[in-house]
């Protein structure tokens, strides 16, 4: 009855192991997920590019409205057109 048992223990031992995946299995498993994090990190990385662009693209578009606003002031004499930048007096010579 002993050795009934003992084969018993060591047939549910070795009907458990090969129930769980294989060296193979686990391998494909492993590079399915690293795909799928890579492709998440990928998406990421889209949408911020995205994102990055519509903002420089936005500050673009203001920076030429405001100038365009400002030349529209100047013309319509709401504000005084801005000196230009006075050059260096030149040092007279004894």
């Amino acid at each position: 009855m002993k050795k009934f048992a003992t084969l018993l223990v060591v047939g549910a031992v070795a009907f458990m192991y090969a129930c769980g995946p294989s060296a193979k299995e686990l391998e494909e498993k492993r590079i399915a997920d690293s795909i799928r994090v890579a492709d998440s990190l990928a998406m990421v990385q889209a949408e911020q590019q995205r994102i990055s662009d519509s903002i420089a693209k936005a500050a673009d578009e203001k920076k030429k409205a405001d100038s365009i606003m400002h030349q529209d002031s100047i013309k319509k004499h709401l504000i005084k057109p801005a000196k230009a930048a006075k050059a260096a007096p030149k040092k007279a010579k004894k």
